[in-house]
C-alpha cells in the first residue's frame, strides 16, 4: 500500500504527458492570464529538456562537467518554448511578466547567498576554521570524544555558516585524527553528514530550503525555533546507535597549534551582527532578507579594507607591494607568478563564493518556473498535495530530496504553494532539509565528503547506517507533529 501511494504523484505526471487531454482537463486555471500549456507540444517538449539535463547532472561525478551548464541551457530553452507557446494563444503578457518573476526570486537568493558565501570565506582566509580544527586535534581526544564533538560543532555551526563548509571542516579534524581507522572515519562522516543537515534545518542560514521559505514569507525568522528540538532528535537516535560502533582508543597525539589572522574575531562579530541586521529589516521593517544580508557585506568591505592598509603597513615587501601600497615585484615575474603572500582583498573572497552551485540555482529557478508557467505545477499540486494530503505529501519531498537535489524539490513546492498551515510548511522545510541524509549522494555534505575521504567514505558505507538515519527521520516527523 505504501509503495503504491508513493508512486502516485510521479504516475499522475507521467499521465499528464502520455494522456495530456486529461491533464488538461484535471487542471485549474491557476491565475486568469496563465494557460494551461501542460497538452500542447511546447509543455512536454519542455519537460524533456529539463529531465534531460537534470540527467546531466546527477551524471556530473562521471561526466566531469558542472551541474550548473546543463540547467542554463535548460533554462533558456523552456522559456523559449514557454514565450513560443503563450505567442501561439496570443498572450504576449503573460511569458514576459512571469520570467522577470522569476529573475528577482534569483536576484535576491543570489545575492543573499553571495553576502553569507563571502563571510565564510573570508573567515576561512583567516584561519578560523583552521584554528578551530587545529585545536580539536590537538587535543589528546579518543575516538568517540571526537566522534561526538564533531557532530555537535557541526549541529551547532551549520545554522551560521552553510552545511557544505561545516561539514568540510569537520571532516578535516576526523581526516586528520583518524589516519589508518577507516571504520571511525566512515562512522564520523556520516553523523557529521547527518549533523550539518540536521543543524542547517531549523534557520534560513544554515539550508538553501529554509532561506527559500523564509524569503517566500511564509515563516518568520523565529517560527523556525520550533524545528531544533526535531533537528536534534534526526540527529541524535542515529549518532546513538553509530556511536555503540565507534572504537574505544585514542589516536596518535599530534602537535599542532594555527592562530587565527588579525581581525579574524572581528569577522566573526561582523557576520552575528549582519544576521542581527536581516532579521531585524525583515520582522520589524517587512523589507526583503537580502537588503540586510547586502548592507552587512558592505560592513565587511569597509572593514576588509582596514585589513589590507594594516597588512601592507606592517609587512609591506612580505605582500609584494611598497610602502605606499603599488606593486613592487618585477612586472615580467608578475606575469607568471603570483607572490607567496598578497595582502587581503575581500574580493578574492567574492571570486571564492561557489559559483557554480550559484549558477546551478539560477538554472533551477528559471526552468522549475517556466515549468509551472505552462501548468505543471497545477498537476503536481493536485496529484500530491490534494491526493495525500500535505503530512503524507511533505514526507515525500524528504525522501525524494535524498535521490534528486532539494533545491528544484522546494522551488516547485513554493511554486505550487499549496494551502498549507505553518505547522505542514515547518515539516516541508524539515523534511527537504533532513532528508538528504538518508544517502551519502543525498546532500551536498556527503558528495563533498565522499571525495574528501575518497575511498573510505562512500556510497556503500553510509548505506549500511541508512536504516538508522531512516530512524532519525521518522523520529523527528512525528516529534514535529507532536510538538509543534
Amino acid at each position: 500500500m505504501k509503495t503504491i501511494l508513493c508512486a502516485r504523484p510521479w504516475l499522475a505526471l507521467l499521465a499528464a504527458l502520455v494522456f495530456p487531454a486529461a491533464a488538461l482537463a484535471s487542471t485549474g486555471g491557476g491565475t486568469q492570464t496563465q494557460l494551461d500549456l501542460t497538452a500542447t507540444w511546447y509543455g512536454i517538449s519542455a519537460v524533456i529538456v529539463f529531465i534531460v539535463a537534470y540527467g546531466f547532472v546527477i551524471a556530473e561525478e562521471f561526466l566531469g562537467l558542472r551541474k550548473s551548464k546543463p540547467v542554463i541551457v535548460a533554462a533558456g530553452v523552456i522559456w523559449l518554448l514557454v514565450a513560443l507557446a503563450y505567442q501561439s494563444a496570443g498572450n504576449t503578457t503573460t511569458a514576459p511578466a512571469a520570467v522577470e518573476h522569476n529573475i528577482l526570486e534569483y536576484a535576491e537568493l543570489l545575492l543573499f547567498l553571495l553576502a553569507a558565501m563571502t563571510y565564510v570565506n573570508t573567515m576561512q582566509e583567516r584561519n578560523v576554521f583552521e584554528a578551530l580544527r587545529a585545536w580539536l586535534v590537538s587535543s589528546g581526544f579518543s575516538y568517540k570524544a571526537i566522534f561526538w564533538l564533531t557532530g555537535v560543532l557541526a549541529f551547532f555551526i551549520s545554522p551560521l555558516a552553510d552545511n557544505l563548509t561545516t561539514a568540510l571542516v569537520m571532516a578535516a579534524v576526523v581526516l586528520s585524527v583518524g589516519t589508518g581507522n577507516a571504520k571511525f572515519v566512515a562512522l564520523a562522516c556520516i553523523n557529521i553528514v547527518v549533523a550539518a543537515n540536521a543543524g542547517g534545518a531549523f534557520s534560513p542560514f544554515g539550508d538553501i530550503t529554509t532561506l527559500m521559505v523564509w524569503q517566500k514569507g511564509l515563516v518568520n525568522f523565529t517560527e523556525f525555533m520550533p524545528l531544533f528540538i526535531p533537528s536534534a532528535v534526526n540527529w541524535l537516535v542515529p549518532a546513538i546507535i553509530m556511536s555503540f560502533a565507534v572504537p574505544q582508543a585514542h589516536p596518535a597525539p599530534i602537535d599542532e597549534h594555527i592562530k587565527i589572522k588579525p581581525g579574524g574575531i572581528m569577522v566573526i562579530c561582523l557576520f552575528i551582527l549582519t544576521i542581527i541586521i536581516t532579521v531585524s529589516f525583515h520582522n520589524f521593517l517587512h523589507m526583503p532578507p537580502v537588503l540586510g544580508m547586502m548592507t552587512g557585506l558592505g560592513l565587511l568591505k569597509l572593514f576588509g579594507f582596514w585589513i589590507r592598509r594594516d597588512e601592507i603597513t606592517k609587512h609591506p615587501m612580505e605582500m609584494g607591494v611598497d610602502n605606499n601600497g603599488a606593486e613592487s615585484l618585477d612586472e615580467e615575474l608578475q606575469q607568471i607568478y603570483k607572490p607567496r603572500s598578497r595582502p587581503f582583498d575581500i574580493f578574492i573572497s567574492m571570486k571564492r563564493a561557489e559559483w557554480d552551485t550559484l549558477m546551478f540555482f539560477y538554472g533551477v529557478v528559471l526552468s522549475v518556473g517556466g515549468l509551472g508557467t505552462l501548468g505543471y505545477m497545477a498537476i503536481l499540486s493536485d496529484s500530491v498535495y490534494v491526493s495525500l494530503g500535505p503530512t503524507w505529501a511533505n514526507i515525500l519531498v524528504g525522501l525524494a530530496s535524498a535521490i534528486v537535489d532539494n533545491i528544484p524539490i522546494m522551488f516547485a513546492v513554493l511554486t505550487m504553494e499549496p494551502e498549507m498551515g505553518l505547522k505542514q510548511w515547518l515539516l516541508v522545510t524539515l523534511t527537504a532539509g533532513v532528508g538528504g541524509s538518508l544517502l551519502s549522494v543525498g546532500s551536498a555534505a556527503g558528495v563533498a565528503l565522499m571525495g574528501q575521504a575518497r575511498g573510505v567514505y562512500t556510497f556503500f558505507s553510509h548505506l549500511r547506517w541508512t536504516w538508522a538515519i531512516a530512524l532519525g527521520y521518522a523520529a523527528s516527523i512525528w516529534v514535529h507533529l507532536a510538538l509543534n
